[in-house]
């Protein structure tokens, strides 16, 4: 029985390693296969969510807002250390 558990401990670890170290192109082919099958809502909204997937870099464009407000013009912020 002990050894039952830990294998479907270590299979779940890979699996879970495996999706979120996949590419996004991958996974989101993958994604979109899986949501062929009957799959209980638990799992089928993280499934769903991975489907639509946008871009191939891990970013996410959560530079944007940074780079909208960053312009020629603005002047670099100087933190000073107060003692």
């Amino acid at each position: 029985m002990q050894t039952l558990v830990v294998a479907l401990l270590v299979l779940g670890c890979f699996v879970y390693a495996l999706w979120t170290l996949a590419p996004k192109g991958p996974r989101r082919r993958l994604a979109n296969a899986l949501l062929t099958w009957p799959l209980p809502d638990w799992l089928r909204k993280p499934v769903l969510a991975a489907a639509r997937l946008q871009g191939s870099c891990g970013c996410d464009g959560c530079d944007k807002p940074a780079l909208a407000k960053a312009t020629p013009a603005t002047k670099p912020v100087i933190f000073v250390r107060k003692r």
